[in-house]
């Protein structure tokens, strides 16, 4: 195994919220015919756009700091 520092770990983390968050978005999408509730929908959809935009902003801000130390 090898070693994993905080800010690894933590992309890690993000990355399988992430990926539960799109799961769920598919699930919804699989199931449009039985129940169409577009509000739902509408907010799944919000909810793994913040998880994506807030997991790449965290990223991004690891790799500046990593870059001036």
């Amino acid at each position: 195994m090898t070693h994993i520092d905080f800010s690894g770990l933590k992309q890690k983390v993000l990355a399988s919220i992430v990926a539960i968050s799109a799961v769920q978005v598919l699930k919804a999408f699989m199931n449009l015919d039985a129940t169409l509730n577009t509000e739902r929908l509408a907010w799944l959809v919000g909810i793994h756009v913040v998880f994506v935009v807030s997991t790449l902003l965290l990223a991004w801000s690891d790799r500046i700091s990593e870059h001036r130390s």
